[in-house]
């Protein structure tokens, strides 16, 4: 049965970003959390964003391209930050980004036969494997497409999504959620230890108001689920069951992540896309940076191998 969560909802920063997504937390230097960090992206606004929840430090780089997604790379040093790494999935394909230059340097075209696509959502394995989505910026037509990327390159792994989302995985990596948001319907994938997929089935089947949007899954192997529209993140549980909804002062809910010491603070992501101006007036925090507290922990996040982007 669906239940509220005993918690609220705080906004962190009003960014007012047009499209925000992949929101991430990456632990400080030898997991110190005060040198935490929640990472995302405005894809409309073309943009990267650094929010430190201690100290409330804020850092924005602008991206070349739409930017559906940006996930870390190895360090070299896990002592020296500054040296951080990641590679963000553009309007083109990927390519690798320098924090502390701010430079963008191509790794990998993808949808090149597809000039209206661009990329939206990712994820990283626990095998450093990475698997994102491909689709029609127009949001019309299904030439999206879902993407493995390793050391053996890019791989299709399923296709005829009109807009793709939230690759996520179960806590034992042998279950791989990805959403067809215009269908709402999320997946589920049996995923070998090589990286294939198969076994296609239906999840969840959400239930209007709103769209299924980014995911994220908690150390239970319970998924939560941010809806576009809905004015909420949904918590189901390994079998699809609807366990609670989280409440949202906006409307447009569009990615989470569990951070923070214990992984129990969730960051989330919104957007203001789509917003007549009178809507925008009555949700004033529409596109910032929310958090709120869970009852369980998430996963931790995973990082790209150096050697991929070498």
């Amino acid at each position: 049965m669906k239940a509220a969560m005993n918690t609220s909802v705080q906004c962190l920063w009003d960014v007012q970003a047009e499209l925000g997504e992949g929101a991430l937390w990456l632990a400080g230097a030898q997991g110190k959390d005060a040198d935490g960090a929640v990472y995302f992206v405005d894809i409309k606004g073309h943009k990267l964003h650094r929010y430190v929840p201690a100290t409330g430090a804020r850092q924005s780089w602008p991206a070349p391209l739409q930017a559906g997604f940006m996930l870390p790379v190895q360090a070299e040093d896990e002592a020296a930050p500054k040296d951080r790494h990641w590679v963000v999935g553009l309007s083109n394909g990927l390519s690798l980004f320098d924090e502390a230059t701010g430079q963008f340097t191509p790794l990998c075209a993808v949808d090149a036969h597809q000039p209206h696509n661009r990329l939206n959502d990712g994820y990283v394995d626990a095998q450093g494997r990475l698997w994102f989505g491909s689709m029609d910026d127009h949001e019309a037509d299904p030439t999206g497409t879902l993407y493995r990327w390793d050391a053996r390159g890019l791989a299709a792994m399923d296709a005829d999504y009109v807009i793709t989302n939230g690759p996520a995985m179960s806590p034992d990596g042998r279950t791989l959620y990805h959403t067809d948001t215009l269908k709402r319907v999320t997946y589920a994938f049996d995923v070998s230890p090589e990286g294939a997929l198969s076994g296609k089935r239906v999840f969840v089947h959400l239930q209007s108001p709103g769209y299924p949007d980014g995911m994220a899954v908690d150390a239970e192997g319970c998924v939560w689920v941010a809806v576009f529209g809905g004015w909420r993140i949904d918590r189901f549980s390994p079998r699809g069951e609807l366990l609670h909804s989280q409440a949202f002062p906006c409307a447009n809910i569009t990615k989470l992540a569990f951070g923070g010491a214990d992984l129990r603070t969730v960051y989330a992501t919104t957007a203001h896309k789509g917003l007549t101006a009178e809507q925008r007036a009555a949700q004033p925090l529409a596109g910032g940076l929310f958090s709120f507290e869970s009852p369980v922990p998430g996963l931790p996040q995973h990082h790209l191998p150096r050697k991929l982007t070498a």
